[in-house]
């Protein structure tokens, strides 16, 4: 029952702590996945790179205007004395700091005049359990800064990193709107190599259907087509997420760097198709589950139902002179015990061979 019950959470987040309260007021909702919030900055032009790790929000204030690009990266979204001092600073929307902390948000696009905020979900999955987990990633796109808000240590976005590290032009000449699209884009490949985990397991379940199926294997297979609906849940909206960035007007994001938003577009669209059909193929694995079982319960059938049908006129037979009437002409008779196997045996052929005729052995 514990386990159904979180299941069913991952699906409808509990907002009962919010309830009442008026709107703008920041409350942590969601699970407290690290202890102290962790405070990263990367910056970084042509020419030069500096990263840092700060224990106070206040020592990366300094950079809010540096060109080109400030990326300012939190861990950790329970210290809300942390995210006010960000809001204050960087004159964020009330609305959108208690979006930032609340982790049920779901994928969504705002463009304020002075910032683009997006918010969306990192996926990761366990091979050995077979569960999705989502992890909430905001992003506060500025002129000169990217802020990212996560939930724990650990993220996709390590080869953005290095891309940045290692100077590639492209990513280190582009502003913030660009960085906003790679991180993104890392997000979105993130979700191929997901769906290459779960298409792995869907064939390890098409060899066991076809050697030995069992409910074992039925009830896995339903988790995995939950774990499906829970993915496409969370990818689904973030399809109108990058349809409305792209459109937007905003001189925050250049008109050359839309090309590649559409591209993580058509990525996108490709990972819900393809869940899609994953979907359907479970679907179909387990009505051959069903298909199986219930052919197996038919041969059973088949042999019993054959057998019984053998059966009958031999019991038949063996009924009539098992009765102990005394004027029964057989029962003197010399051979009449010889006779009745004779009978019998060729009651038997006669009907085996009546039965392989028709092809029902």
């Amino acid at each position: 029952m514990q386990k159904k019950i979180k299941r069913t959470a991952k699906f409808i987040k509990k907002s009962s702590k919010t309830a009442g309260l008026s709107p703008g007021t920041l409350m942590h909702v969601g699970e407290q996945k690290i202890d102290k919030a962790r405070i990263t900055l990367t910056r970084y032009d042509q020419e030069r790179l500096e990263e840092k790790e700060f224990q106070r929000i206040e020592e990366a204030f300094s950079h809010k205007e540096t060109p080109p690009v400030t990326w300012i990266n939190i861990d950790g979204l329970h210290e809300i004395a942390v995210i006010e001092k960000i809001g204050t600073h960087f004159g964020i929307h009330p609305l959108t700091m208690e979006d930032i902390v609340n982790t049920g948000q779901r994928p969504k696009v705002e463009d304020f005049e002075s910032y683009i905020y997006l918010v969306f979900k990192m996926l990761k999955f366990d091979e050995k359990t077979g569960h999705l987990s989502a992890e909430q990633v905001s992003l506060i796109l500025g002129p000169h800064y990217l802020i990212s808000f996560q939930e724990t240590e650990g993220d996709v976005f390590n080869s953005v990193r290095e891309r940045i590290r290692k100077g590639r032009v492209h990513i280190r000449k582009s502003g913030p709107d660009y960085l906003a699209y790679a991180l993104i884009d890392a997000v979105v490949d993130h979700y191929f190599l997901i769906l290459e985990k779960i298409a792995e397991k869907i064939e390890h379940f098409e060899e066991q259907l076809h050697v030995q199926p069992t409910p074992e294997i039925l009830q896995a297979i339903y988790d995995l087509k939950r774990e499906l609906i829970y993915f496409r849940k969370q990818v689904w909206p973030i399809r109108e997420v990058l349809s409305t960035w792209q459109k937007t007007e905003s001189a925050i994001v250049q008109e050359a760097n839309k090309v590649f938003i559409r591209d993580v577009y058509d990525h996108t669209i490709q990972v819900i198709d393809t869940i899609e059909s994953f979907r359907d193929i479970l679907s179909g694995l387990m009505d051959l589950y069903l298909s199986t079982v219930s052919n197996k319960m038919n041969e059973v059938m088949k042999v019993l139902t054959i057998m019984a049908t053998i059966f009958i006129p031999l019991t038949f037979v063996a009924g009539i002179y098992g009765m102990n009437f005394k004027f029964m002409p057989e029962l003197e008779w010399k051979w009449s015990y010889p006779v009745l196997w004779i009978l019998l045996i060729v009651i038997f052929c006669g009907m085996m061979f009546y039965f392989k005729r028709k092809r029902w052995l």
